[in-house]
């Protein structure tokens, strides 16, 4: 299923354009987390870096006459079928997961650990029992998630898509890349945290296409899986 959008945006001499929107906005996602404000902690600087880059895409989508709600941020016609499809990539990325951690022991390459479980004190403090905090880091970690999926399968996979638009394979190109450029944002090296955000940032990216390019049941899924990644902390 195609984005229906504006001319102006899926014109063939805009190429040159997309492809600068694509090199801006990478470069400020990459960019500017080398900004880190030890007084904020590391949720409320993801939430900087996120919301940084989410002026940078608006910006450039303004400049394309395109809307969030153009990417799939729009109301879904069906709330039930809504609830429907975010259940399906629930079961689809718990089943990958499962998979991925019965082969990669056996996969001929190395992979760095995950350490994510040990660095979780340092990033959103001791949540071992601590409800009180857990409640007052959730609504963060709930918005962050919702960025995430407007930045990268709204913004990341369409602008690729289009900047592929000549090829049989732009959207399967697109799916691909921002999968790989979602990992490796989480984790910059071949490790399993990277890997794994790959994969479920892969998983996203199919769903979004496969399932009408709206955003709310891939912000759904993900607020639900990072709820439930939070729990693990604090049971």
């Amino acid at each position: 299923m195609k984005l229906n959008i504006t001319t102006a945006y899926s014109k063939p001499n805009n190429i040159k354009g997309l492809f600068i929107d694509i090199i801006i906005y990478i470069s400020v996602m990459f960019l500017i987390r080398e900004v880190y404000i030890s007084k904020l902690g590391f949720l409320a600087n993801g939430l900087f870096w996120s919301l940084s880059t989410f002026i940078v895409a608006t910006w450039r989508m303004r400049v394309r006459n395109v809307t969030w709600k153009d990417l799939g941020l729009r109301k879904p016609k069906n709330i039930l079928k809504t609830l429907g499809f975010s259940i399906l990539i629930l079961v689809l990325v718990v089943i990958s997961m499962i998979a991925f951690e019965i082969i990669k022991d056996n996969l001929p390459i190395s992979i760095a650990p995950d350490t994510s479980f040990e660095d979780a004190t340092s990033k959103f403090g001791n949540l071992k029992g601590n409800w009180l905090l857990f409640v007052s880091i959730m609504p963060m970690v709930l918005l962050e998630s919702m960025l995430e999926e407007l930045l990268d399968r709204g913004f990341l996979l369409n602008w690729i898509e289009r900047l592929f638009s000549s090829t049989t394979f732009a959207t399967i190109i697109a799916v691909i890349l921002q999968a790989v450029i979602f990992g490796f944002r989480h984790s910059y090296d071949f490790s399993v945290r990277s890997i794994s955000a790959g994969i479920i940032a892969l998983i996203m990216g199919i769903a979004y296409v496969k399932f009408g390019r709206n955003l709310w049941p891939l912000i759904i899924a993900h607020c639900i899986l990072n709820t439930i990644s939070m729990f693990d902390r604090v049971l």
